[in-house]
């Protein structure tokens, strides 16, 4: 997949294609099925996506809690998943949130990216103040000669699938809530950072991964299933992982430490994608070591026999 990120140097070989339009944050089962109608609308032309990085959410509320559900890597290796082609990954900045709906139309969409066609859903806004419509964008592309599809929203058990219902469902631990959205367990992805080693003193060794800019899931601990992305040890395995700031050792900043079953090898700097399959208990402060040892072998037990049954 061809990631381009400046709408005003577009090559006339990247030019033509057909392109849903949205932040695709989690890229779940609504985002699939607007991806699906770009396809569908030029099936001969290259399928595109047209996002934003920043998030707007981040640029104009810079100080607002994380909410992310993946970083734009894990979003773009996410998207040529689904068979994109080119990912017109555009900066978010003043100067693009301060054109107004018309001009994003021509001036982005048709002089800039030269798109054939494209596809918003149905709750599409655009321009300075959010002010264009979906509408406004069928009215534009009749004018400016660019076909426009609009995309109902998708329901799922009479509820909009939506990056922030996913975000409620992981908020209160209901991953296959979430899992049932996305069309795929949530995930979290980004490479092996040094940590406290303390883990491996209690006979748990853990890859500890930052979640910084994501939104944080219920803390507690999960079954998970790993995959190691690169390296000698690339596979896939089945582990327990801890999410959240480990009361038992003071205060932290929050991340994820997972201990891969069965599992013996050196992953620091190693890009992982971590699946969170079941959540399977709240953060404790245990009263020793012992009892945390203890809770831990439980744990990993438990997680064994739950991805076993997957």
């Amino acid at each position: 997949m061809q990631i381009i990120t400046d709408y005003q140097f577009v090559k006339d070989t990247d030019r033509g294609a057909t392109a849903a339009i949205g932040n695709f944050d989690g890229v779940h089962l609504g985002h699939d099925s607007v991806i699906q109608l770009a396809h569908d609308a030029a099936p001969d032309a290259p399928l595109g996506i047209v996002t934003f990085d920043p998030h707007p959410r981040e640029f104009f509320a810079p100080d607002a809690p994380p909410f992310r559900l993946m970083s734009s890597a894990a979003r773009a290796s996410r998207l040529a998943k689904v068979g994109v082609e080119k990912l017109y990954q555009l900066p978010f900045d003043a100067a693009l949130a301060s054109l107004s709906p018309y001009e994003f139309a021509e001036k982005v969409l048709h002089k800039g990216l030269g798109l054939k066609h494209v596809v918003v859903g149905a709750d599409f806004c655009f321009g300075k103040g959010r002010a264009g419509t979906a509408a406004d964008l069928v009215s534009y592309g009749e004018k400016l000669g660019f076909g426009v599809t609009i995309a109902p929203l998708m329901t799922r058990s009479e509820k909009t699938v939506s990056s922030t219902a996913i975000r409620e469902a992981l908020t209160q631990g209901r991953l296959r809530d979430a899992a049932a959205m996305l069309g795929h367990w949530h995930r979290i992805e980004g490479p092996v950072i040094d940590g406290e080693k303390r883990g491996r003193t209690l006979g748990y060794p853990t890859a500890n991964m930052s979640i910084n800019g994501l939104h944080p899931p219920a803390f507690g601990v999960y079954a998970v299933l790993v995959d190691v992305l690169e390296g000698p040890h690339k596979g896939s395995y089945h582990g327990v992982a801890s999410m959240g700031v480990r009361p038992m050792f003071g205060e932290n900043k929050a991340n994820l430490e997972t201990f891969i079953f069965d599992f013996k090898g050196d992953l620091y700097g190693t890009p992982l994608s971590v699946a969170l399959v079941e959540h399977l208990r709240g953060e404790e402060k245990f009263d020793s070591l012992d009892a945390l040892v203890a809770q831990m072998d439980a744990d990993s037990a438990r997680a064994r026999d739950i991805l076993a049954a997957l």
